[in-house]
């Protein structure tokens, strides 16, 4: 009797031990997402306090990351908006000025008179940009800028990122296309939202490109255009050349600090004027959007 009580007890604990490590091994990464952004973006970002993230008033959407972080927007809506513009800053998480820029631009935005209804999406990869170093990809290995389904993307990825880039780990366009939470749900938003511009904010290269209809920008602040071709799977190629969507890539000169704050505003100024000289967006006057928040409860 002792022997069985024994070993009855022994077996109970030794259950209880191993299922936390069985959980682990068979259910993905969970992380919940922060109450306030604010609190990460300023601990992470470059030239961010707490007054601009604040600010900002981010919105939690239904969009979550690989990790479950949520995905945060803004929409700043003029009274009489003509065009919508859509706003994507760290699609690639070690390029932290992008969001930070972001940030600031929603400030700008507020600001700023135009016809526009912008829409904020400040940190499309928060898993990346989250990490300790800072990964260009998301949680799961996955370069956003290479999961779009541009035409023909199960031959052309797979053989640019073999052939081009030699298997590059930060480069790697996943197993499909839209197999990543995280470019689902910007996809999904650009069918919701429809917008006539977007604008995607990257780094170091010190640049800017462009893809899609309409003339583009000479120059946005001390950024000048050069044009560097388009990649399968990227967003360029799926929004501005497959999808008719005019995608101004921004490429800040640092990954890690920011342009002055001078500097942020005539790049704002300068997306302003060329956006009234050349965007002409088709059909009636734009209306307020609406957007996908999380569901209290």
């Amino acid at each position: 009797m002792f022997f069985r009580r024994y070993a009855s007890h022994t077996l109970t604990l030794l259950v209880a031990a191993l299922l936390p490590l069985a959980a682990r091994a068979v259910s993905p990464v969970a992380v919940l997402p922060a109450a306030d952004p604010c609190v990460e973006f300023v601990a992470r970002l470059p030239n961010v306090k707490s007054l601009l993230c604040n600010a900002a008033q981010l919105q939690p959407t239904e969009g979550r990351s690989v990790q479950g972080r949520t995905l945060y927007m803004r929409d700043v809506v003029a009274p009489e908006p003509k065009i919508r513009v859509l706003v994507v800053g760290a699609m690639h998480g070690d390029e932290l000025s992008s969001a930070s820029v972001a940030l600031h631009w929603i400030q700008l935005a507020v600001q700023t008179p135009s016809n526009a209804h912008w829409r904020f999406i400040p940190a499309l990869n928060p898993d990346g940009l989250m990490a300790r170093p800072a990964k260009r990809v998301n949680a799961n290995g996955v370069d956003l800028n290479r999961n779009f389904p541009t035409p023909n993307w199960k031959r052309d990825a797979k053989v640019y990122w073999e052939e081009r880039t030699k298997k590059d780990p930060r480069r790697w366009p996943g197993p499909a296309p839209l197999s990543e939470p995280e470019s689902k749900y910007l996809h999904d938003e650009m069918e919701r939202f429809k917008p006539d511009l977007i604008v995607s904010i990257h780094a170091p290269y010190g640049m800017l490109d462009f893809d899609g209809p309409s003339v583009p920008p000479a120059r946005l602040g001390r950024l000048y255009l050069d044009q560097i071709g388009i990649f399968p799977g990227s967003l360029g190629n799926f929004g501005g050349v497959h999808k008719g969507m005019p995608v101004v890539t921004i490429e800040l000169n640092s990954a890690i600090r920011t342009p002055l704050d001078s500097e942020m505003r005539q790049m704002w100024l300068d997306l302003l004027r060329w956006m009234s000289e050349r965007l002409r967006p088709e059909g009636a006057p734009a209306g307020p959007v609406p957007v996908k928040v999380k569901k209290a409860g």
